[in-house]
């Protein structure tokens, strides 16, 4: 049966404060280990640099600042064929003739990218109804955020589906518009082969092999394949490069699911994705 938006009811995200003071009381805890000779962190993260971090979320971090600004944006819960499903939706101003940022790096990005931009001018081959708006919904992938617990067989296809469903069933809109980065892409490519008639069109914010996050080794960007002897120097050395980046980017994927919705307090270790020292 489809409905709209606006004829759910809200889910405000509160936490508990006993949850929020068992995890300062587990923070405090923590019982650290000798790191002598890891100043340069060439054997996993410095212990001062993680001390500060957990020191940081023990007693500065305000949770309930963060739950503010979340609860600015509508927040729903739904279920889609039994699969729950958490989406924030917003209203939006015209829209743009270029998209925006692509790759946020968590749904409230989005909401909030679309409040802040304005736009420039009308797309030229567009024609807008006057007043005419549009609405994003932000669904949180199942298996994350409050879109859990989750069927274990989940994956980027299967999402696809509980997308078009979420959007034509659930909320009622006979098209719509999807975009998407990282796994997202995935699901967003998938929705574009699977539903073109039902869309206006997709975005697709980062190009992805289809089997990039499985198999044994989905960490490697490989995929476990040797590199290839007599490369050229340059070539080997880039090669490297990326696997080396990709490692430290899913390492700090694993931990964003571990600790979901947490953002990084301090300045990032010299072989943080995108530092100069990446490797």
């Amino acid at each position: 049966m489809s409905t709209s938006v606006d004829a759910l009811s809200p889910a405000p995200i509160a936490v508990e404060e006993r949850v929020l003071e068992d995890l300062r009381s587990r923070l405090r805890a923590t019982i650290w280990p000798e790191d002598e000779g890891n100043e340069d962190g060439r054997y996993g993260v410095p212990r001062a640099l993680l001390q500060e971090l957990v020191q940081y979320w023990a007693e500065e971090y305000d949770w309930r600042a963060a739950e503010r600004a979340m609860n600015a944006y509508e927040h729903y819960l739904v279920d889609v064929s039994g699969t729950r499903v958490s989406l924030h939706a917003q209203a939006g101003r015209r829209a743009r003739s270029h998209p925006a940022d692509p790759q946020p790096r968590v749904a409230l990005d989005l909401l909030a990218l679309v409040e802040s931009h304005r736009p420039a001018r009308r797309p030229s081959r567009v024609r807008w109804r006057p007043g005419g708006r549009f609405r994003v919904i932000v669904p949180s992938l199942p298996g994350f955020g409050y879109s859990t617990p989750t069927r274990p067989d989940m994956n980027f296809w299967k999402i696809a589906d509980v997308w078009h469903e979420l959007m034509t069933q659930t909320l009622g809109h006979a098209r719509y518009a999807a975009a998407g980065c990282d796994v997202g892409a995935l699901v967003t490519g998938q929705l574009g082969h699977k539903y073109a008639g039902e869309l206006y069109g997709i975005h697709i914010g980062s190009a992805l092999k289809l089997d990039l996050f499985t198999g044994d080794r989905a960490w490697d960007f490989s995929g476990g394949r040797p590199i290839p002897p007599g490369l050229p120097d340059d070539q080997r050395q880039r090669l490297v490069e990326i696997e080396r980046r990709f490692a430290v980017h899913l390492a700090a994927h694993v931990l964003a699911r571990a600790h979901s919705g947490t953002d990084w307090p301090t300045p990032r270790p010299a072989c943080w994705p995108g530092s100069s020292n990446d490797g």
